[in-house]
Parts: C-alpha cells; structure tokens; sequence
C-alpha cells in the first residue's frame, strides 16, 4: 500500500512539473517584425540573436526553419541542437552543461540523458563485466541529437538549417514540439 502511494506521489509531482515547464517556458524566439517569420541571410543562415545577449544569457531557443533549436555559449564557444532530448522530448534549454572526459554535455532535465554539445551523441556508462574490477567508463551510443552549424558574422549569431538528407533520433520529438515549444496537436 505504501509503495502505491510513493508511486503515485511520484506520478503527480512529475505532472506538475511538466505543467510548470509549459506554462512557465520564457525562452526567446526571434522573429522579424515586419514578416511575423524568421530573418534569414542569403545563404539560409537563420538569425538566431546577437553574439553579446546569447553570451550574457549563455542560452537560448530559437525556430530554424519551423523546429525550436537551443543555442548554448560554453567556454568560449557556441553549440546549437534540436531543443527536444531523444529520449523523451525533455527540455534541453532547461539541462545543465557538464564536462564529461573532455567534452561538454547537456544533461536532459527529464531523465538525465548525456548528449555531447558538439556532435549530439548519446553517452552512457558501461562496464566491462569481463574485466577482474570492472570500472564504469563513459561509452556512446551513437549519435542520437540533431546538431546543427552555428556561424557568427558581425556579432550576430547565425545557425544552419538541418540536412534533412539524415536522420537521428531527436526528429521525433522535433516534429512533435513545433508549435512554439508545446506538443503538436494533430488533426
């Protein structure tokens, strides 16, 4: 009977947290104001923001080309990828940064998911269990998270629109969230 209560008690708080997420999303999502879309260069660059505000706030969302990505200033560099973990569609924007073995990773607020900033692959800890003391080492499973080229051009910040030729895991969720952040609803 108690396990049933904590079980539900867990249930509930995970609801309300995703309530809070939804309601309380105040992610910057530039458009232009004259068109009511997305400024683009003649080269389909995206203007995401200007190079100073994304470093002052060290992340942001943006849509490129209808798909919400996270633009994230780390150590002196700039990363962007699909705002929507893998796994589950968690909320990347909301993750903290870690470096893990030389390599900086967003971990998903959701389920503590690892993706690497710079290539979106999907990283884990395995042992060896042939080993005589197997020690947990970090491994991938590949990469799983669209990435997608970030390009600065006089101060402001710039980010590719996605090969569509490929696909990875995190288009799923991608499709799913494409109305400003929230679930897509199909009819």
């Amino acid at each position: 009977m108690l396990d049933l209560i904590i079980l539900s008690i867990h249930f509930f708080t995970c609801f309300l947290i995703s309530v809070l997420i939804w309601w309380g999303s105040k992610d910057m999502v530039l458009h232009s104001p004259s068109k009511g879309t997305v400024e683009t260069e003649p080269d389909d660059l995206v203007l995401v923001g200007k190079e100073d505000d994304i470093k002052k706030s060290q992340r942001i969302t943006a849509k490129v080309n209808g798909r919400e990505v996270v633009v994230f200033y780390h150590e002196g560099r700039f990363y962007a990828l699909d705002s929507r973990c893998y796994h589950e569609g968690g909320p990347l924007r909301l993750g903290e940064i870690e470096d893990i073995d030389g390599q900086a990773c967003i971990i998903c607020p959701w389920h503590k998911y690892t993706i690497t900033l710079e290539t979106g692959e999907g990283l884990y800890q395995g042992i060896n269990p042939l080993e005589p003391s197997p020690t947990p080492r970090w491994q991938s499973k590949g990469v799983k998270q669209r990435i997608h080229k970030v390009t600065v051009k006089n101060k402001n910040v710039y980010v590719s629109p996605p090969d569509m030729s490929v696909s990875f895991d995190s288009d799923y969720f991608a499709e799913k969230y494409k109305n400003g952040g929230d679930l897509a609803m199909k009819k």
